[in-house]
């Protein structure tokens, strides 16, 4: 079942399960989404206002592009779940078949996939939000900073799910790899939206 269908009410009661999915992963990719379109709608609130009309073409190309991540962000969730499945049942081969360890490696690295993916629509959604809080109306520019906040935490909550994967992976080299490209996105766009809410936060108190 695709759980972006489901009202909030029933994710919730889901996600606080013991099923499998959705799980982190799932989680980080609606947070995401959710972050996302918090900033597309300062853009929604800047277009067509004479005070921003010398960015309205910045801003509404901005939003079609977040309208595209939100989507994708959202695909996720139900990518994540299809993705945690060949693992699930790679842990269910018994511990004397000669094919667990060849299976369950690469059930891990498909388990990687997503999380990682939605780290990189993080990356770009957060490019995005630093804009709309830049140039977007002043009415709303606590939204921008309130997209950057739960976009990182995404970003996260997302690099947590790779981590602990990587963890079990024999290709020890593939591993630091994979680790080294979410701790390197987790750097450069944790510091984004930190200076993204600052900003917002701070000038509030000028």
């Amino acid at each position: 079942m695709d759980m972006t269908t489901a009202s909030c009410r029933e994710f919730v009661k889901v996600l606080a399960s013991s099923e499998p999915a959705p799980g982190g992963g799932g989680a980080a990719a609606l947070v995401g989404a959710v972050g996302t379109a918090l900033g597309n709608m300062v853009g929604s609130l800047t277009v067509g206002k004479k005070k921003y009309a010398d960015v309205e073409a910045e801003i509404r190309a901005l939003m079609a592009e977040c309208d595209k991540l939100q989507q994708e962000l959202l695909d996720q969730v139900p990518a994540d779940a299809e993705g945690f499945v060949p693992l699930a049942k790679a842990y269910g081969i018994p511990k004397d078949d000669p094919t667990r360890e060849t299976v369950l490696e690469q059930a891990t690295v498909t388990a990687c996939q997503v999380p990682v993916h939605i780290m990189e629509l993080c990356c770009q959604a957060l490019d995005a939000i630093a804009v709309f809080a830049k140039k977007g109306s002043r009415l709303a520019v606590s939204d921008a900073g309130c997209g950057a906040v739960m976009v990182k935490s995404a970003l996260q909550a997302a690099s947590l799910n790779v981590f602990i994967n990587t963890k079990s992976l024999k290709d020890r080299d593939y591993a630091r790899k994979l680790n080294e490209r979410c701790l390197n996105m987790l750097d450069k766009y944790g510091k984004l939206a930190d200076e993204i809410f600052e900003t917002v936060k701070n000038g509030f108190f000028q």
